[in-house]
């Protein structure tokens, strides 16, 4: 079975948006549930233990960016470093793709107006689409994992989720997304699930190169992962841009 573990860049709201980053990103990385398990979960827990010498610290780039919440040891520049260097090789050597979709929350409110979806329900249904492509017709072939927010952003991502596999989506009808996609489950960042941790690692490189910000190593690693076209193209099949 298929798994997409799904994280957030950036604030979903468009009543209030940042000029320093009117983005907003949902992505995540696929992979099966085997390796997940079997390879990715350890290979995280054994990151840690050799850096932190302990596995139940959460990767999580606001702490890491910040320092806090375990991380504190990032403040050495050398050990920040050491660190960045073994995460990226660590992130290069595991076998999955990445999906995206990145809203330019300034353009889509120019363009719709009152009318402008919600990014995070937009993006969940293009990205939605592109798994159920990227499963095939099996039944039950794939899974979704996500975040909880909180309940309220919870309930609004669960009736989101049940909207799909009533109306469907643009390219996938509805019965063919309830039946490739098993369940849509959220769990609680304490729950330490690798997967979330390594979604949320991708996200944010993708959020700086589309607002043409400086590309870091960890971007060109994300680009190497995209879902792609049989010829090779990314635009459309592993990141979509929006509004074009």
């Amino acid at each position: 079975m298929k798994t997409l573990f799904l994280d957030e860049s950036g604030d979903h709201n468009l009543s209030v948006i940042d000029p320093a980053y009117p983005l907003f990103v949902l992505g995540g990385v696929i992979m099966e549930a085997d390796y997940a398990q079997e390879v990715l979960t350890p290979a995280i827990a054994d990151f840690k233990r050799r850096l932190f010498g302990r596995d139940d610290l959460v990767l999580h780039t606001a702490d890491i960016t910040r320092n806090r919440n375990g991380f504190e040891r990032l403040k050495d520049t050398g050990f920040r470093a050491e660190f960045y260097d073994q995460l990226n090789a660590l992130i290069r050597s595991l076998e999955f793709s990445v999906l995206a979709c990145a809203i330019r929350k300034d353009a889509h409110l120019a363009r719709y107006g009152m009318a402008a979806l919600d990014p995070y329900l937009m993006s969940l249904d293009i990205l939605v689409e592109r798994f159920c492509m990227d499963v095939g017709d099996i039944e039950d072939g794939g899974l979704i994992v996500a975040e909880r927010r909180g309940p309220t952003l919870d309930h609004e991502l669960e009736l989101a989720w049940l909207n799909l596999k009533i109306q469907g989506t643009r390219y996938m009808q509805a019965k063919q997304v309830e039946r490739r996609i098993q369940s849509l489950n959220l769990k609680s960042k304490a729950a330490n699930v690798a997967g979330l941790q390594l979604a949320d690692l991708v996200v944010t490189p993708i959020g700086r190169q589309v607002l043409g910000k400086p590309v870091k190593d960890d971007y060109a690693i994300v680009e190497s992962k995209f879902r792609r076209s049989p010829h090779g193209r990314i635009e459309g099949y592993g990141l979509m841009v929006l509004p074009k």
